[in-house]
């Protein structure tokens, strides 16, 4: 039983993006687009992904997910780290009708929303799993920033802090474009449903490899650009056509 999880209100709402990447091929193939890379809106977010299966990266699921929220009458607002910079990574904090906050990021993938407030007789600093793909999580939470451990099947453990102070919609909106414009290693990851587990899809730097409660498995490379967009295409839905025109950017990229 997951005791940090989130209740059946703020579930809902995060469930809709059960099969929605993380990606920044998008950005890429908005690069060369006609109105050029920027944070886009969410009716723009709402028609790519009608059109062509595509969803983003942490500030297009981000203002998203807020966005749903919203929509359902859930208050939630947006936090970030090192925003206008290269490292820069946002979420999303729910507040639930038993007042309490959830930590929801699908930027970085994670299976559900968790729970933030140790006042909650709920809370606990004990290691859990179900919360995030390939890992059991540890949080320690204060009202201003919670810290993640990661634990992982071969014993490496990493960890993560994330402010949790509510950030402006314009300083969220100019961070989003700062990041559209900047262009680093293609990546693209996505929730991959196991026989008893939720796993982890990961493509970077020309590399993919699925993430499990068991260990990290490596998948052999591709030989071309469609042979990628095939792939990320079987894993994610996304118009391979697209892909391939992200791809091709970012092989100009690393050529410069």
């Amino acid at each position: 039983m997951n005791i940090l999880k989130a209740p059946s209100e703020v579930l809902k709402v995060w469930n809709q993006f059960d099969k929605y990447p993380l990606e920044t091929l998008t950005k890429a193939w908005l690069s060369v687009q006609k109105d050029g890379p920027r944070q886009r809106t969410i009716e723009e977010m709402i028609q790519h992904r009608k059109q062509y299966g595509t969803s983003g990266n942490c500030f297009d699921l981000a203002l998203w997910l807020l966005h749903e929220f919203h929509d359902a009458g859930i208050e939630a607002y947006l936090i970030g780290r090192h925003l206008l910079t290269s490292k820069a990574h946002v979420a999303v904090v729910a507040i639930a009708k038993n007042g309490y906050r959830y930590l929801c990021d699908l930027g970085d993938q994670w299976i559900a929303p968790i729970l933030l407030d140790s006042s909650s007789k709920c809370f606990t600093k004990k290691p859990l799993e179900g919360f995030f793909p390939g890992a059991n999580i540890q949080l320690a939470s204060s009202d201003q920033s919670c810290f993640i451990k990661y634990y992982r099947p071969n014993g490496k453990i990493s960890s993560q802090i994330y402010d949790l102070r509510s950030i402006s919609r314009e300083k969220f909106i100019e961070a989003g474009h700062f990041s559209q414009s900047s262009l680093d290693k293609p990546l693209c990851e996505v929730r991959l449903p196991l026989e008893n587990e939720i796993g982890h899809w990961e493509f970077y730097n020309w590399r993919s490899f699925i993430s499990t409660n068991d260990g990290l498995y490596g998948e052999n490379p591709c030989s071309s650009l469609h042979e990628w967009s095939h792939r990320i295409h079987e894993k994610t839905g996304m118009d391979p056509s697209i892909v391939y025109t992200s791809l091709q950017v970012y092989t100009h990229q690393s050529t410069l």
